[in-house]
């Protein structure tokens, strides 16, 4: 199970003395800039080791499995064939801790520093992230504990199995569980099942509340207490459906409640992905341009800053997305580009030479940080003149030339079809909405069709697993080229109902 094990016994090194003096100076330097972020802790690593710390998403901590050694070989050969470098990486704890690379330029290492310090200030204070557990570090160590006495006890081939089953499911939880309080589950709500009973004296009681009339209410009650749909309303958060309810023993639930844990904390950097890099680029370009940089670093600077905001064709950057918007609010702000005057005024020469001077870009950066994610963000502030300055277009493949094409560059298709590709960060959205469908006990899930159809294949094993987990069959409604279609897993075989042109397969 174990990815490389060099991660485990890393040793801390002190940076180097020029490296920490331009920290100190870069931490003072992003205070007085307004910037708000806890202690930073920043460890000096190895190209090896900031893969292998990369792999376990950023926190050397955590639990042992063989997705982890395949993630670090991938980034290794990566590294090693150029098609990747990891410049820096931090992770949202408290105090926070950053990883530089050792054979970074000195400018580069500035640049991370800085970069740094300002995705600590948005974890520090965006709203999505306030729910998240700040010492989700030691919690991850306590994890990989529970994980380790669990292979002791039950062996590491069935932990390593129910482990793979979970993780296949982990992107099953719900985007707001950490912002939402969640009502009793419905099984820990009281059943009445009881007839209503009418008061009478006890020598009446029997004429009163004829016991052939209770027993045909208590039946009736009883019927419709098992035809009642459950859950009452969809579930989206599957994982902790099935930790209420899927018979499990008690080492599978912890298993689950700890992956589901780990995936819930990392839901928040789904959300806001090109908000917190927009923020750090915005913040590192303005610190090094104005305050950090010397004569003679300038040329690199530059250079590695444009590999960071370069786009490649098919590919949302979000590092450029984020800093193009983040530069566009404060410019607007400062010159007073907003309310109705403006909404209402369509002179193009007028709208080009309007100023009033306002001076309020950065107070409202620092209120969008605050507030928004990725969703609300792009749909607040991406506007047309935005999408035309910067030549933002919509593309689709064409079959027949076998490219990618500009599909339109009419501002409401990109700006929809951007939203789409945020939704939920990138993932189906799947309900639980039905736990005893053909009242047999089996799951039913819904797939909120949103215009794009499910990878079927990948249906098929997400769905396996989650009917070994359920213990019995699952079945998922979605639609297929417009037409719904029921996929069905026993956990052995799979079953496709109403897929066009196929029927059953």
């Amino acid at each position: 199970m174990d990815a490389p094990t060099l991660i485990h016994g890393l040793k801390r090194r002190p940076l180097p003395r020029e490296i920490e003096e331009a920290r100190e100076r870069i931490q003072a330097i992003a205070w007085n800039a307004g910037l708000r972020f806890c202690e930073t802790v920043f460890e000096m690593c190895s190209f090896d080791e900031v893969n292998m710390i990369a792999s376990y998403g950023g926190f050397p901590t955590r639990y042992p499995h063989w997705r982890f050694g395949m993630e670090y070989l991938r980034m290794k050969k990566g590294y090693e064939w150029g098609l990747q470098k990891i410049y820096e990486m931090v992770i949202n704890t408290e105090p926070a801790y950053a990883y530089l690379l050792d054979n970074n330029l000195l400018a580069d290492q500035k640049t991370v520093i800085a970069h740094v310090y300002a995705h600590v200030d948005f974890f520090q204070n965006n709203a999505y992230f306030a729910p998240t557990n700040r010492k989700m570090l030691d919690e991850m160590a306590n994890h990989a504990a529970r994980v380790r006495r669990l292979v002791d006890r039950h062996g590491e081939g069935a932990v390593e199995r129910f482990l793979d089953r979970c993780l296949s499911l982990e992107n099953l939880v719900d985007s707001h569980a950490l912002h939402v309080r969640r009502p009793p589950s419905e099984k820990d709500l009281p059943q009445d099942l009881e007839p209503q009973r009418l008061p009478s004296k006890s020598y009446m009681d029997r004429f009163v509340n004829p016991p052939e009339v209770l027993r045909a209410q208590a039946e009736k009650r009883r019927k419709k207490a098992q035809e009642r749909k459950f859950p009452r309303a969809p579930e989206h958060d599957v994982l902790l459906f099935l930790l209420e309810h899927a018979p499990l023993e008690r080492w599978q639930a912890d298993l689950l409640a700890i992956v589901r844990e780990e995936a819930c904390y990392f839901v928040p950097q789904g959300q806001t992905k090109i908000m917190n890099e927009g923020w750090a680029t915005f913040w590192h370009t303005r610190l090094m341009t104005r305050h950090i940089l010397s004569d003679a670093e300038v040329v690199d600077y530059a250079d590695h800053h444009a590999g960071t905001v370069a786009t490649r064709p098919g590919q949302l950057n979000p590092y450029k997305m984020g800093l193009d918007l983040f530069r566009d609010i404060e410019e607007r702000w400062d010159k007073g580009r907003f309310g109705k005057d403006w909404i209402d005024c369509d002179d193009p020469g007028e709208r080009a030479r309007w100023d009033t001077g306002a001076g309020l870009g950065l107070q409202k950066v620092f209120e969008v940080r605050r507030d928004h994610n990725d969703v609300s963000f792009v749909d607040a502030f991406l506007t047309e003149d935005f999408c035309r300055e910067h030549g933002l277009f919509a593309w689709e493949y064409d079959p027949g030339s076998r490219q990618y094409v500009v599909d339109t560059r009419e501002f409401r298709a990109v700006k929809e079809k951007l939203l789409f590709l945020l939704s939920n960060h990138g993932q189906p959205r799947i309900a639980v909405t039905d736990a005893n469908h053909a009242n047999r006990g089996e799951l039913e899930l819904t797939h909120v069709h949103e215009g794009v159809d499910l990878q079927l294949e990948w249906a098929r094993e997400t769905l396996g697993n989650l009917a070994r987990v359920w213990g019995r069959p699952v079945c998922l409604v979605t639609r297929v080229e417009d037409r719904e279609v029921v996929l069905l897993h026993d956990g052995d075989t799979f079953r496709a109902e109403g897929l066009p042109g196929r029927g059953e397969s």
